[in-house]
Formats: C-alpha cells, sequence, structure tokens
C-alpha cells in the first residue's frame, strides 16, 4: 500500500495564483520582470567576486554561494509558474513534482545554512578582529560551504523519499504554484504520520536552530561592541553587518510569519503571499542589498567595469 509503483496518479494540477484572469497578463509581465532581475542580479555578485581579487575574502565566498542560492531557488518554481500562466494544461508530472519539492527544499535549506556561516564570519570579524584571518580559514570556510551543501542534500532527500512512498489516489488538485510539501501530504490517502512527525523534529533542526545561531551571533556581536561603546565601533558594525541583517530579515520573516502565526480563514491566500515573498521577492532584493550598502562591491563594480574601458579603448 505504500510502494511508489502503486501510485495512481501519474501528475497533478497546480492551481497557481488566485488572480483574476483580466489582470493576468500584468501579473505575468510583472513576475517575468522580478525573475529576469534576480537572475542578472545575482550573476553579477558571482561574476563580481569571481573576477575582482580584493572579494576573494570568506564573507565574499559565502555571498557567491548565497547568490547561486538564490539564482536557483527562485529558478525551481518560478518558470513553471511564468508557464502555467500562459498555458491551458498547468500540470505536473508526477515525478517532476517530487524533483520540484525536492530542490525547493534543498535550496532553502542551503540559504539557512549560509546565513549562519555569514553570521559566524560577521561575529569573528567584529569580535575576534586581530584574528580574524587565522580563525577564518580558508580550509574552515570551505569545510563551511561544504557541510551546507552535504546538511542540505540529505534532508531534502529524506523529505523527497518519504514522500515518494505515499500514495495518490483520486484528488490531483495542489492549491499552490509549486509543489508544496504540505500541500502534497494533504492529497495523499496514505498514512502520513511519519512524514508529518519528520517534518516537525527536521524542521526544527533545520529552521529553528540556524535561526536561533544567527541570533546569537548578534546579540555577542552587541555585547562586545557595548563594551567599549563608540561611535566609530557602532558605525563600523552597522556598516559590517546591515546587509546581512537585512536578508536574514527577509528570509525569516515570511518563514516564520507563515509557520507561527498560522491563521485558519485565509490560510490558502497567506501560504502563498509567503511564498511569494522569500522565493520572488527576497532573491530579487538581496543582490540590491549587497551591491548599494556594500562599498567592496561597489569598488569592485567601478574596477571591473573600467578594466572592460580599457581592454576596449585599447
Amino acid at each position: 500500500m505504500t510502494g511508489r509503483n502503486q501510485t495512481i496518479i501519474s501528475y497533478f494540477f497546480l492551481q497557481g495564483l488566485p488572480i483574476e484572469p483580466e489582470r493576468r497578463n500584468l501579473v505575468y509581465a510583472l513576475f517575468l520582470a522580478m525573475y529576469l532581475t534576480t537572475i542578472l542580479g545575482n550573476l553579477l555578485i558571482i561574476f563580481l567576486i569571481r573576477l575582482d581579487s580584493h572579494l576573494h575574502t570568506p564573507m565574499y565566498l559565502f555571498l557567491s554561494n548565497l547568490s547561486f542560492s538564490d539564482l536557483c531557488f527562485s529558478s525551481v518554481t518560478i518558470p513553471k509558474l511564468l508557464h502555467n500562466m500562459q498555458s491551458q494544461d498547468p500540470s505536473i508530472r508526477y515525478a517532476g513534482c517530487l524533483t520540484q519539492m525536492y530542490f525547493f527544499l534543498f535550496f532553502a535549506d542551503l540559504e539557512s545554512f549560509l546565513l549562519v556561516a555569514m553570521a559566524y564570519d560577521r561575529y569573528v570579524a567584529i569580535c575576534f578582529p586581530l584574528h580574524y584571518t587565522t580563525i577564518m580559514s580558508p580550509k574552515l570556510c570551505l569545510s563551511l560551504v561544504a557541510l551546507s551543501w552535504v546538511l542540505t542534500t540529505f534532508h531534502a532527500m529524506l523529505h523527497t523519499l518519504l514522500m515518494a512512498r505515499l500514495c495518490f489516489c483520486a484528488e490531483n488538485k495542489i492549491p499552490h504554484f509549486f509543489c508544496d510539501m504540505s500541500a502534497l501530504l494533504k492529497l495523499s490517502c496514505s498514512d502520513t504520520r511519519v512524514n508529518d512527525l519528520v517534518i516537525f523534529i527536521m524542521g526544527g533542526l533545520i529552521l529553528a536552530i540556524p535561526f536561533l545561531l544567527i541570533i546569537t551571533s548578534y546579540v555577542r556581536i552587541m555585547s562586545s561592541i557595548l563594551k567599549v561603546p563608540s561611535a566609530r565601533g557602532i558605525h563600523k558594525a552597522f556598516s559590517t553587518c546591515g546587509s546581512h541583517l537585512s536578508v536574514v530579515s527577509l528570509f525569516y520573516g515570511p518563514v516564520i510569519g507563515l509557520y507561527l502565526c498560522p491563521s485558519a480563514d485565509n490560510s490558502t491566500v497567506k501560504e502563498t503571499v509567503m511564498a511569494l515573498m522569500y522565493m520572488v521577492v527576497t532573491p530579487m532584493l538581496n543582490p540590491f542589498i549587497y551591491s548599494l550598502r556594500n562599498r567592496d562591491m561597489k569598488g569592485a563594480l567601478a574596477r571591473v567595469f573600467c578594466k572592460k574601458k580599457i581592454s576596449f579603448s585599447v
């Protein structure tokens, strides 16, 4: 009864966004523009860090991975959403649905772990500035990135395999614009208690622990600053941590609002809006936050463009 080969349904229908037909083209154009901005902005961050040797530091190693994660995170769901908005057949095959769910979990978890690594980097930079290069060695930085990728791989695979064991017998309409794990569990005609237990346990570990580690890092940072209060120290802390704090707020804000502040009367609309926030808006805004509020990124952009101009003139 629980084998994958017993699944009766071979495809699902994604109900998409609750928008009026006359506004569909306008919303389509908006999301297309936001998606293209996300792709171009994050690619720019990646290429700048790659091309400019001044940015070959631990913080920007983590940032380049975060930009890659943002780029892929949006690409998991938004192209399918755009296709379905212009198609009369908003269906997705069973295997495609599980694949989308896997990569959604993978890149969401990866972003969470990378934000923790970046918070630790800021903590060391402010609290132990004289030992920064020793503590944040290339070996440690690469280990943190590799560990993030490995943990997210196993976590996403665990949920995907548990979902693959379930049967879907009759209902195949997903009230969402992507293959959301909780929506799929509601459609299953199998016993989902194991899935629910794993979601509860692993969800706490993957979301709560990274968030608490980030909060702890910034509590230690504020404590270190307040011990020797000075306008220069406070300005340095804000300039060093402001961008990262903004990204953390954009990522965890919708997640906390969605999972810790449930709403029964408008749960479907709320889930859709919150999902759009951390899937579309946050990956689009991250490059702007790091480029507009970061002097190193502005300097790298100027140096790269100056080199291009010189090469063209020659």
